[in-house]
């Protein structure tokens, strides 16, 4: 079974990355998940991780501050352990229109990562829904992005592959050598848990958790990341994510 992992972005509204670290290490979690704004104070965050016996194998960064300086990611990650960063968003006015841009942007992240690759590290993207909406020519950006970026590895948010309107079993299955990690989050049933923007804990929503980690079985995935956009009880949903990992086979 894949690490117990945790998105630190779904505690991001509630107070103290000390707290956090604290609560998942008693729910059970191994390792945890920083986004971009947490690296402006590596110091907190090593400390927390520390404190709490918890490992950092992934990442979230921010594409624009990886092109300007890699060498800082490459030192964090020596810093911190990680082995694998993930490129997470793009502004919807930044997007490409078509497939010849969405492949260029794939081939754009390449050359990102290739500093990061040069000193043993992974790299890749995570999606969004965005990437799964037919554009006008007809082409699926995640298909012409993975296709830019042949490299490229994909942490698969299959919450979000659902709500682009995408068969997550038809994408891990065209894809399985590429998906190095996997988002663990849950739609709500609809016109529910709307203050949650429509989200719920995992295991408790519209999603077949059981079945989509059999099929992530035959994926690269090294990571169960848990994670909830907009939880109004962290702790609630941390909890219930330790407690799904555990019920699949943690």
């Amino acid at each position: 079974m894949p690490l117990l992992s945790y998105q630190l972005y779904s505690s991001r509204n509630f107070a103290g990355l000390d707290r956090t670290c604290a609560m998942l290490a008693d729910l059970g979690y191994q390792a945890v998940e920083p986004f971009g704004g947490l690296f402006d104070q590596p110091e907190a965050l090593i400390g927390a991780v520390e404190a709490n016996g918890l490992r950092v194998p992934s990442a979230h960064i921010n594409l624009a501050e990886l092109e300007r300086d890699p060498s800082r990611f490459v030192d964090l990650a020596g810093r911190l352990g990680i082995q694998t960063y993930y490129a997470p968003f793009i502004a919807p006015d930044q997007r490409p229109t078509d497939a010849a841009g969405w492949k260029e942007f794939g081939a754009r992240l390449s050359r990102a990562g290739a500093p990061l690759r040069a000193e043993g590290l992974g790299f890749g993207w995570h999606n969004h829904d965005f990437e799964f909406v037919a554009q006008d020519d007809g082409s699926i950006p995640m298909h012409s992005i993975l296709e830019g970026g042949p490299d490229l590895e994909w942490e698969a948010d299959l919450a979000w592959v659902v709500r682009g309107g995408a068969d997550p079993f038809e994408w891990l299955d065209s894809y399985a050598p590429r998906i190095t990690a996997a988002h663990i989050k849950d739609i709500a049933p609809q016109g529910e848990m709307l203050d949650e923007d429509g989200w719920s804990d995992p295991g408790t929503g519209t999603l077949d958790w059981a079945a989509l980690c059999r099929a992530l079985e035959g994926t690269r995935a090294r990571l169960f990341v848990m994670e909830h956009d907009n939880p109004s009880d962290d702790a609630r949903f941390a909890k219930a994510g330790a407690t799904l990992h555990a019920r699949i086979g943690g």
